[in-house]
């Protein structure tokens, strides 16, 4: 099972860290902007500038996570890069987290699946267009929302992280509200994630029905995790957006096992602040993170 296979990663690792592929054109090297006034440069530079991220970093991190917004704005040139950073990433041996937040219902839910997760039909044949291990899913229409996805993952072996918590300052305008029954949102949400993923639980204990779990909410971090107790957590907020270790060991387990920790623009950025080449720095930055987590959550071991 998908969710197994990143967990042994993480633990041979001894590394919950997830490099975020956010690739804004701003962050790239001056030399890689220079002269870029087309959508098919701007794909070709960020393809590029990905390439040497993974190949710097695809021995000491187990997944990345791709967000698709950076590569959409360039339409089908930036779509390209997209599926094509995905493929080499997974040629590199790396669990590529599709970072889409798709939400719909019915048969559009199922045509999000299809590209990202599973296979789209053509006459007389099927083709994988993405093949992601993982899609990032807005689960606020509900079940009938959720369920196409759920069956992709059943049949192709993928995995979800569902927007329970988020990291974003306003997240609690929604997320914090009280129900008639005392619970939160998102504390609901959590318990319908947990259910969700019944069906898909590994052999570590952990469903390939994830979490997305914000760094930055400490004290409902807390809460989720000591109630839910099969959820994986992909957890973003870490670095740029404020999170650090100390703030993130709620969404562990006692043997450091549960979660995933995204870090997008401390490393990516990481050369302007350290020196060096691009992926030189985002080499060293994965190894700072890796050596911060290990102080807070120990060694990594199977239950």
């Amino acid at each position: 099972m998908v969710i197994d296979r990143l967990i042994e990663k993480i633990i041979a690792m001894q590394n919950p860290t997830c490099v975020g592929l956010d690739t804004q054109l701003d962050y790239l090297p001056e030399d890689m902007r220079a002269g870029v006034g087309t959508c098919e440069q701007a794909a070709d530079a960020l393809l590029a500038f990905n390439r040497k991220i993974v190949d710097s970093v695809c021995d000491i991190v187990p997944a990345v996570k791709v967000q698709v917004a950076y590569y959409e704005q360039y339409g089908a040139a930036g779509m390209r890069a997209f599926l094509d950073t995905v493929a080499y990433a997974k040629k590199k041996g790396l669990f590529v987290i599709a970072d889409c937040k798709r939400n719909d219902i019915g048969s559009t839910a199922g045509r999000y699946s299809a590209a990202y997760l599973g296979e789209t039909a053509l006459d007389g044949q099927t083709v994988q267009v993405a093949g992601c291990d993982f899609l990032t899913i807005n689960a606020y229409l509900g079940t009938d929302g959720v369920q196409p996805f759920l069956d992709d993952c059943k049949k192709f072996d993928r995995g979800l992280f569902i927007l329970v918590k988020t990291s974003n300052p306003s997240s609690g305008e929604l997320q914090d509200l009280r129900l008639a029954d005392g619970r939160t949102v998102y504390e609901c949400m959590g318990y319908m994630v947990e259910g969700w993923g019944a069906e898909l639980t590994g052999a570590y204990g952990y469903s390939a029905v994830g979490a997305v779990v914000g760094a930055t909410h400490p004290a409902e971090a807390k809460i989720l995790r000591g109630r839910l107790h099969h959820t994986f957590f992909l957890i973003p907020g870490y670095g740029a957006q404020g999170g650090n270790a100390e703030m993130l060991k709620n969404c562990f387990d006692e043997n450091g096992l549960g979660g995933i920790v995204n870090n997008s623009r401390g490393i990516l950025c990481a050369y302007r602040k350290n020196g060096g080449t691009y992926y030189e720095a985002a080499r060293a930055a994965c190894l700072a993170m890796k050596a911060d987590l290990a102080s807070v959550l120990g060694e990594i071991c199977a239950k």
